[in-house]
């Protein structure tokens, strides 16, 4: 073969002592993804065959989700495969689309998470104006730019990326990221580290800032109003900030993770490595299927066929 044959495959070489608990992984991972399947699944199901709850705040979370489900799907069905294969490799294509879809999915939950947020400041805020600010079509145009503009971001990305020759093809991950890729090309890639900073710092900070600033506006209103909406508005953005939270710390380990894997063990490497795609998939229906009461209550019906709401 010669050398841009060989630079065709890459080998995947985060796992550690797969030879000894390949099966354990296999289960315990087939089990997590069933279960984000089935959550995420069931909660847009919910949603979508309720009208009561065909409103811009439901929608938003059911788009949330389905991100959710994009994200695991670039994921999982490639880990399962490698934990029954000998070797662990991917074609430089396939790691390519990886990288780009799991990236897509990080930044469209900053800005799903943006529009929530903008949701819930104008509902709490501004609600003579909610009809008004936050109709369908505008949820439509929103959601169209929380995915459209961080595909473009990453589409750039990846064609920068791909323009690189490789001079290694051995990845410290289980699965593929675009700064793991730039790592194993030959020359200098300052210029490349400098338009991945950019481009975090731009898919990331703005819709950061603008939550904040959503969360602080609304702790103002709410301190101004009484315990019953102060009540009412906790149990919807409750969720919510959880959610952010969550992410954010998972988003901030990944980042250090891909900076810092050389000075750590791998296994510490293997577990920051995945926690973005594993841990907001997996709870984030659950925090909303168990905070929100009237997403609740459907599920509840659905499983157990009861109709009287639960007491709590």
């Amino acid at each position: 073969m010669d050398y841009f044959t060989n630079a065709t495959y890459l080998t995947l070489e985060g796992h550690v002592e797969l030879e000894k608990y390949r099966y354990v992984y296999f289960i315990s991972n087939l089990a997590v993804y069933v279960i984000i399947l089935l959550f995420n699944i069931v909660v847009i199901y919910v949603i979508f065959t309720n009208k009561r709850l065909h409103e811009p705040m439901y929608i938003f979370i059911a788009a949330l989700l389905f991100n959710s489900l994009f994200g695991t799907i670039a994921f999982y069905p490639k880990l399962l495969s490698d934990l029954l294969s000998e070797q662990q490799v991917i074609s430089y294509h396939a790691c390519m689309l990886q990288a780009f879809c799991i990236y897509t999915f990080g930044m469209s939950e900053f800005t799903l998470l943006s529009a929530m947020a903008f949701d819930r400041y104008v509902s709490i805020c501004k609600p003579l104006q909610y009809a008004t600010l936050v109709k369908m079509s505008t949820v439509k145009k929103v959601l169209f730019l929380c995915w459209f503009l961080p595909s473009c971001e990453n589409c750039l990305t990846a064609i920068l990326t791909y323009q690189l020759h490789l001079c290694k093809f051995k990845l410290n991950r289980i699965y593929c990221s675009n700064y793991s890729i730039v790592k194993l090309s030959c020359g200098d890639i300052s210029a490349y580290n400098l338009y991945g900073l950019f481009v975090l710092v731009v898919a990331v900070f703005p819709p950061v800032i603008f939550i904040l600033f959503s969360y602080v506006r609304i702790l103002a209103v709410c301190l101004k109003n009484s315990k019953d909406f102060r009540g009412k508005a906790l149990q919807t953005c409750l969720p919510h900030l959880l959610i952010f939270i969550s992410f954010s710390v998972t988003s901030c380990f990944e980042v250090i993770n891909s900076r810092l894997e050389a000075n750590m063990p791998q296994i510490i490497i293997m577990i920051l490595s995945v926690e973005i795609v594993v841990v907001p998939p997996l709870i984030n229906p659950i925090i909303y299927g168990l905070k929100l009461q009237e997403i609740f209550m459907r599920i509840k019906k659905i499983l157990f066929g009861e109709t009287k709401p639960m007491l709590f």
